[in-house]
């Protein structure tokens, strides 16, 4: 607890001058003002005398049944009963709040570096603040007493500043205070080592005993049933004619309740209720402690405070406080959770009224655990809340009730979606502890553009790895992979074993290379190696580059009824030719992309070829971008499972590699090294052949994710390297380079190409996102979300997405307010620097604030600003591509 003593900046309170002077209520109408007593008196919960049985008798079934009756079990259950599942059951082990739920702080900010999460907030707060009490009569304990967010150095406020931008386009007030005026504020606070505040008037706390009691109130009214006192014992799993897992029935010490749908809100047990299902649940639990203070005079109203730099937080608890932290070393839950729990002595501190400890769990990216399991169908997440299941809870439990009857989220949710991860990360238990001791121990760390995990690293390397590593490369995760980011001239940077930051009596790394380079990077300016990313952006424009893409995930869907599926699954029209290679999109039902890829016609090869796999039918390769390779895989599958069809998806990620040559000289080069005719009528744009390359064979695709004329090589992995080398040397004297994803990310935007779950999500649709073109709506072919595309079409677009550039050199990452004739029409998605344009470009969804569609004579006939930190530039939007806007440099028109 030694955050403690570094956390009572107490003050007695005074009123703000203005502009920030408000009268400011300290709680919402539906209830009293809130001077609570302090409600934990001891150190640890202990576990209450359990009643001989349930609450009330299991039914025999159920449409859905909840798991953990915290605060996800309780916003998941009332939310279920608001869209009508009335035969919805939620079943506490104990009482409503016993695990996790009745030690958190219940702080909720309504500010995050997420547009989702923002959005995920509001609705919590409105859930809390208005409509429970306006549903049940009953008070949630919601007190509205505002916000502060401590800055001790200028990226700190940077980052504070970003958030002050993102909520003006979401309506959330919020100030930047010099110290002088958060003593105002906050008289007593030591303000002499402060740089700055952030402000925010209407955030507040609620107590999660009166919210979760009142969600369970509302949510039994409308028809559900809560059962406490009701442990489950176990979960039953089928198999149906096709093989597919299903949920079937959920079995409990007190009769067994046959259901199609299970949640999973166990908090710390979580993990334990997955396995019964024999379903991965990546979480480890941890012990989070706070202490309570005696009563402090003049402490009333006052804002609650976090101060990040000093990984500390201070609630307002009525007449006291309640300071917690996240401290670097935290300790594991060893113990078996069902046992006694033995007490932590009280912390013998003047002014310290009880210390509150129990268990919460932490994922590996610090993100939720939502959506539903790829192991079992109708098995679904809500755990893994990583201390914010209070006020996370509103918002997820909505989305996760909307997933559960309609088969998806209405928000983008893949952040908190399990099909984030790997299927061979999530019972990886050194990549869990590792990573989730990381996530908790940087809880309050600065969330910078460029950084990246040193936890849980190597778990997937491509054959080139090596290779590459000796000549510089800089490697990013993704879904567990090592991926070349940029390469530094000053030589091999690796990533070293997880030294848990010295923590646990590990020894720190020293002169840790790779960790130099990625603190040099902490900056919300352009980065030191911003020019080594130029060479490498230029290098391509003007010659040619080498981009090592073999973390791609590479699947093939084969068999006699592979072209109904591919017709379904694709908005474009892919049953070509054999030799046929195509940009598509798939959709969701409600027209969301759930991804965009290459989907390329092939014929039947030898068995057992990675390369040219040997099947029955019609075959398709799949090349889909790495990081969201799973939850690639898991759309397909589970619409090949809904629709029963006779085909395969078959994963050859790990046997193949993918180099991709880019430039104007790319011809050149590889006409030396392939042994096939690479002209423009021999080998036009969108076409692949399997072709020999310094004695193998291999696949090769004329494609570009960078706006050049170039060539993909798909390569089984034994001979990556051989056809690397051979490559590389036959591009020496034409001044080849290597080149990493940052600069993929910089060449990209600046041609107009999208990147899936950054300017293309799910819940943006192709007419919206400028991909009309990749769905096949001129043909009579169904395809998932069509109807809903076709039916956008003729209403009208109501946000389009919009390239901008700044003249200003000015860095931008995403998140920045858009505004157009003063008012803000929406916000930056995705954000870099264009080298060879040599501006700032960003990409952004935009609406008419009168509420009309979004024409492209709406987009021209504006004047924007792009507002950065609170300050805004001028900039200028294009319904082109400001680089090749005639695309003619991928068809060799130079």
């Amino acid at each position: 607890m030694s955050y403690i003593s570094c956390a009572l900046r107490a003050a007695a309170p005074r009123r703000l001058p203005a502009p920030w002077r408000s009268p400011r209520p300290f709680s919402s109408a539906a209830g009293p003002p809130a001077e609570k007593n302090v409600p934990y008196q001891k150190t640890l919960k202990e576990e209450g005398a359990r009643s001989t049985g349930p609450s009330r008798p299991p039914p025999p079934s159920a449409e859905v049944v909840v798991v953990g009756g915290g605060s996800l079990g309780c916003q998941t259950t009332y939310h279920l009963a608001k869209l009508g599942v009335t035969s919805v059951v939620l079943l506490e082990r104990d009482r409503l709040t016993s695990g996790t739920t009745w030690h958190t702080a219940g702080l909720l900010w309504q500010l995050r570096p997420s547009d989702v999460e923002v959005e995920l907030l509001a609705h919590t707060r409105d859930v809390v603040s208005r409509e429970l009490p306006a549903e049940t009569g009953l008070h949630t304990g919601w007190v509205q007493n505002g916000g502060l967010f401590i800055a001790s150095n200028k990226q700190r406020l940077d980052e504070y500043k970003r958030l002050m931008s993102l909520g003006k386009v979401y309506g959330v007030e919020s100030y930047v205070l010099s110290p002088a005026q958060t003593k105002e504020l906050y008289p007593l606070m030591n303000v002499a080592d402060l740089y700055g505040t952030l402000y925010v008037p209407k955030d507040g706390t609620m107590d999660p005993a009166g919210t979760c009691s009142t969600l369970a109130r509302a949510a039994a009214a409308r028809g559900a049933t809560i059962i406490e006192n009701c442990p489950v014992t176990g979960i039953q799993v089928r198999a149906d004619d096709f093989g597919v897992k299903r949920v079937h029935a959920v079995e409990t010490a007190h009769g067994t309740i046959q259901t199609p749908c299970v949640v999973n809100c166990a908090g710390v047990w979580a993990r334990a209720l997955g396995q019964l299902a024999g379903v991965h649940v990546p979480l480890v639990a941890m012990h989070h402690a706070y202490v309570v203070t005696e009563r402090i005079e003049g402490i009333q109203n006052m804002p609650n405070v976090r101060d990040h730099d000093a990984s500390v937080y201070l609630r307002l608890q009525g007449d006291a406080l309640s300071v917690g932290g996240y401290e670097s070393n935290p300790i594991f839950w060893e113990e078996h959770i069902e046992g006694a729990i033995n007490r932590v002595p009280v912390l013998e501190k003047t002014g310290i009224k009880s210390t509150v400890c129990g268990p919460e769990s932490f994922t590996a990216d610090h993100k939720p655990l939502m959506g539903e399991a790829p192991e079992v169908r109708g098995f679904f997440l809500g755990c893994g809340f990583n201390s914010a299941g209070m006020m996370l809870g509103g918002g997820c439990g909505r989305e996760l009730a909307h997933w559960i009857v309609h088969g998806r989220p209405e928000k983008d949710m893949y952040g908190y979606d399990i099909r984030r991860f790997h299927q061979s990360l999530t019972d990886n238990n050194r990549w869990i502890r590792e990573r989730s001791h990381e996530s908790y121990a940087k809880n309050y760390s600065v969330v910078f553009p460029h950084d990246e995990p040193l936890a849980g690293r190597n778990m997937r390397k491509d054959p080139l790895h090596e290779e590459l590593l000796q000549q510089g490369c800089v490697f990013q995760e993704r879904h567990g992979w090592e991926r070349p980011g940029w390469f530094s001239p000053r030589g091999a940077a690796p990533v070293l074993d997880y030294d848990y930051y010295g923590a646990y009596s590990q020894e720190r790394h020293r002169d840790y290379a790779y960790n130099q380079l990625l603190a040099d990077e902490y900056t919300f300016d352009f980065p030191p190696h911003h020019d080594t990313i130029k060479n490498e952006c230029l290098t391509c424009r003007n010659a040619l580059a080498l981009f090592d893409m073999s973390y791609f995930g590479k699947f093939y869907l084969v068999g006699p009824e592979a072209t109904k599926a591919a017709n379904w699954l694709f908005t474009a029209d892919v049953s070509k030719a054999p030799g046929s290679t195509v940009y598509t999109c798939m959709l969701n039902k409600r027209g969301g992309v759930e991804s965009d890829l290459t989907v390329s016609r092939i014929s039947p090869g030898e068995p057992g070829s990675p390369l040219a796999p040997a099947f029955q039918g019609d075959g398709y390769y799949l090349a889909i971008g790495g990081a969201v390779a799973q939850h690639n895989w898991s759309h397909i599958t589970a619409v090949l499972q809904d629709m029963k069809l006779q085909c395969q998806l078959i994963d050859c990620s790990e046997e193949l590699g993918m180099m991709s040559l880019q430039g104007p000289l790319s011809r050149a080069v590889l006409q030396e090294v392939l042994d096939t005719d690479l002209s423009n009528e021999a080998f036009p744009f969108s076409t692949h052949k399997l072709v020999r390359a310094a004695g193998c064979t291999v696949r090769a695709m004329r494609l570009s994710f960078v706006g050049e004329m170039g060539w993909e090589l798909h390569v089984p992995r034994a001979d990556c390297v051989r056809v690397y080398r051979a490559v590389m040397q036959a591009g020496a004297r034409h001044g080849i380079a290597n080149a990493g994803y940052r600069a993929i990310d910089s060449l990209s935007i600046e041609k107009g190409y999208r990147h899936w779950h950054a300017d293309l999500r799910p819940d943006d649709t192709p007419l919206e996102a400028g991909l009309a073109f990749t769905c096949k709506l001129k043909s009579g072919i169904p395809f998932l979300g069509r109807e809903a595309v076709e039916a956008q079409k003729s209403s009208g677009i109501f946000r389009r997405l919009v390239c901008f550039t700044t003249d200003e050199k000015v860095p931008m990452f995403g998140l920045e307010a858009i505004w157009r004739d003063g008012q803000v029409v929406g916000h930056v998605r995705r954000a870099d620097f264009g080298f060879a344009i040599d501006k700032t470009i960003a990409y952004g969804y935009i609406r008419d604030p009168a509420g009309g569609p979004v024409s492209l004579d709406f987009v021209k006939s504006g004047s924007y600003q792009l507002e950065r930190m609170g300050v805004s530039y001028p900039a200028r939007a294009h319904t082109k591509s400001p680089f090749d806007p005639e695309n003619k440099r991928v068809k060799g028109i130079y």
